[in-house]
């Protein structure tokens, strides 16, 4: 997307402008590599400049310190700048990924995040989107647009490809770019290897996904409501994978294994992508797999999962493609919403192309309905409209609304009539957005991501406002419905929503898919109630859990959020049996979380001959399933005597055995790890790690202390 300008549909991938606009000054000295129609040719630099340095950010993520390419001298740098709110800014996060893993020691690759919508300024809402789509590179928040103004962009995804040598070697906008930057990157390894200039260490990072735990579900994106089966789905997308349960919470079924993927078959098999809308056609559910731009078709009477339209792969839109074409090998992008119209007919919300279109069951066809495929807000004929990555659908029969949320609008579509039309019924447009009640041009939204019709009205998922809002299709007025333009997780008649993204109805009750929050909320239609939906007997996926134990004795660096406390000296009675007791205050409404593995890890530095561990003094290993200790302790080692454990049914307080043996001095050091939730086991479950340093003082005195107590808090 062009920044201030329309945004682009079609990626630029024919050439890598070795010339950028940080650099017009010395075009006409500058020569570097340079690729036209993806032949990748060597020319002698002549005349280079410097890449400005990445200063003036908010902040920076997965990295325990701000990074800089003077100290990145020797490793060829990718920088990205992007958006999260941008559909092409989202499609390009696997090719990222594909080029981190091939040049794992040679490449960085450093997002810039300098967010369009106010809400993307957040750090904090960064790092949520860093974990759901799993990028593991450093990200700076360029709130502020520093990063962005001292390398002139102009457009989300833009990246600029720096050499070891710090030299900007080249930039590249828009998505479909893989094969010419991985060629160009290439090319720099070999020469910079062969001219000995290339720092091969792989960077040490701190990623955000190793702060947080895992929990029943992880950033819902939509919900269904099946009032006449008494059923809820829940697209529980960074699960991937479909939850099924009763209205009132109580877990019916899950579908889908939790592992990423496009595998047919039976429930407990079949495989999905970060899945979002859904639709029912009696016992055909159908759903919207988002990432792997394919939909799928869940048989709930034989419990089966097939794909009915996609290849996998994304779909790349062009002019031919508004004729129907069989579903199962024509490629789509980004299907986000679901809507089943009359005549079987379905109507996907196609973010990717920025248009609607519909898939007939019966034929098993698909075809662009709606949108020219131009980024835009222009209403008119359907095949000449513009629409700005379209995300939520809901009907009253006559008319297809259409959550249009990068250009912070709600349509209309005549789906009834004979001259079908599409209008804007309330919004701004592509730049023009904020949280503004009102009357048609004059209401002002932030990045709507879903849309239902209900009782005569539209109420509407304002995504960044963190609302849920009323609008009347008939005279265009919006008026906030429930949320207080904070993002929170409060119940009650001012409840707080975080990033709602996708609503359903049934027996007067309002389900919001509030994905930030991880939760499924419950708002009364009449009262405006709303209390966080119990999902009774619901656990995370077993592939999800098991990757939660990253921690190891051996590099102790890993424990994340890590809080390091010095205590004052203590003092033990000498040839006597003492105790260890570590508490740990949680903040209101926590509890540990019993399906998180828990962990603590004591050592005696410089101390054996005065203090063990335990009152066996002898070599000691023991493993099972959940639970690993090893503890060290004897006369003839002079070096650190450790105990660790992992466990999912650690008890707080924590008590340690120790034994005061000789007279002397040593020092303790205790790290425990602790996976927190919310008591409703909604929200992020975080994880803290609080490090303790002791001096020990092993003394002779009969009144000294046979105890240790160490305190700690989370806030």
């Amino acid at each position: 997307m062009l920044k201030k300008s329309w945004f682009v549909v079609v990626a630029v991938s024919l050439v890598l402008l070795f010339t950028p606009a940080v650099l017009l000054a010395a075009k006409a000295r500058a020569k570097s590599l340079t690729i036209r129609k993806g032949t990748l040719m060597s020319m002698r630099q002549t005349g280079r400049v410097r890449a400005p340095e990445l200063t003036g950010g908010r902040g920076w993520l997965n990295t325990d310190k701000p990074l800089s390419l003077a100290a990145l001298r020797g490793k060829v740098v990718l920088l990205d700048f992007w958006t999260y709110g941008c559909i092409n800014c989202i499609h390009i996060i696997p090719d990222l990924q594909r080029l981190e893993e091939k040049y794992a020691k040679q490449l960085v690759v450093i997002g810039v995040h300098s967010a369009k919508f106010d809400n993307e300024k957040e750090t904090d809402n960064i790092r949520r989107i860093i974990v759901r789509y799993g990028i593991e590179h450093p990200v700076v928040n360029d709130a502020d647009f520093a990063i962005w103004q001292s390398y002139a962009v102009r457009a989300w995804p833009t990246q600029v490809l720096i050499d070891p040598s710090g030299y900007v070697v080249g930039v590249v906008q828009g998505e479909g770019n893989y094969d010419v930057i991985d060629r160009a990157v290439g090319q720099l390894v070999g020469e910079s290897r062969a001219r000995g200039e290339l720092n091969e260490q792989p960077l040490k990072l701190a990623l955000e996904r190793a702060k947080v735990g895992d929990l029943p579900l992880a950033f819902p994106g939509k919900v269904l409501a099946d009032e006449r089966g008494r059923r809820l789905f829940i697209a529980d997308s960074n699960h991937n994978r479909i939850v099924v349960a009763k209205l009132d919470g109580t877990l019916i079924e899950t579908i889908g294994t939790g592992e990423r993927g496009m595998t047919s078959g039976a429930f407990d098999a079949a495989t999905f992508n970060r899945p979002q809308g859904m639709t029912l056609d009696g016992d055909s559910l159908y759903v919207a797999d988002t990432g792997n731009h394919a939909l799928r078709r869940v048989d709930l009477t034989k419990r089966v999962v097939e794909t009915v339209a996609g290849t996998g792969l994304q779909g790349r839109w062009n002019d031919e493609t508004t004729t129907p074409k069989p579903a199962a090998t024509t490629g789509l992008s980004s299907p986000w919403d679901l809507y089943l119209g009359t005549g079987r007919t379905i109507y996907i919300a196609m973010a990717g192309p920025h248009q609607i279109w519909s898939y007939d069951i019966a034929r098993r066809e698909v075809r662009p309905f709606a949108g020219s495929g131009r980024e835009a807000r222009i209403d008119g004929a359907l095949l000449e409209a513009g629409f700005a990555q379209p995300s939520g659908l809901a009907s009253d029969g006559k008319s297809l609304f259409v959550a249009d949320s990068e250009s912070n609008i709600i349509r209309a579509i005549d789906i009834a009539g004979n001259n079908p039309q599409v209008r804007t019924l309330a919004g701004g447009d592509l730049f023009e957005f904020g949280d503004r009640e009102g009357r048609g041009d004059s209401v002002r939204l932030q990045h709507p991501l879903g849309v239902l019709y209900t009782d005569g009205a539209l109420l509407v998922a304002d995504t960044y406002n963190h609302r849920i809002k009323r609008l009347d299709p008939e005279t265009r007025t919006v008026k906030n419905f429930a949320g207080t333009g904070k993002p929170g997780q409060s119940d009650g008649t001012t409840a707080s929503f975080y990033e709602p993204g996708g609503l359903s109805a049934a027996d007067g009750k309002l389900y919001v898919a509030d994905t930030n929050n991880h939760a499924v909320r419950v708002v009364d239609l009449k009262t405006g109630q709303t209390s966080t939906l119990m999902l009774r007997g619901l656990q995370p996926p077993a592939t999800n859990t098991a990757s939660t134990t990253t921690l190891t004795d051996a590099d102790n660096t890993t424990a994340p959020n890590t809080e390091e406390t010095r205590l004052a000296p203590q003092r033990l009675r000498a040839n006597a049996t003492a105790t260890l007791n570590v508490d740990v205050a949680l903040p209101d409404g926590y509890h540990l979380n019993p399906s998180a593995p828990q962990r603590y890890r004591v050592s005696i530095d410089h101390g054996d001959a005065h203090v063990a561990l335990g009152t066996d003094t002898s070599t000691a290993s023991v493993t099972n399933a959940t639970t690993s200790t090893t503890t060290t302790a004897s006369t003839n080692t002079p070096a650190s005597k450790i105990t660790t454990r992992t466990t999912k049914d650690l008890k707080l307080p924590l008590r340690l055995p120790l034994r005061a043996l000789a007279p002397g001095a040593a020092e303790m050091r205790v790290q425990l790890t602790l996976y927190y939730c919310r008591e409703d086991n909604t929200g992020t479950c975080q994880i803290k790690t609080l490090l303790w340093r002791a001096p020990l003082q092993i003394t002779a005195d009969a009144l000294a202390s046979n105890e240790i107590k160490i305190q700690g808090q989370i806030k």
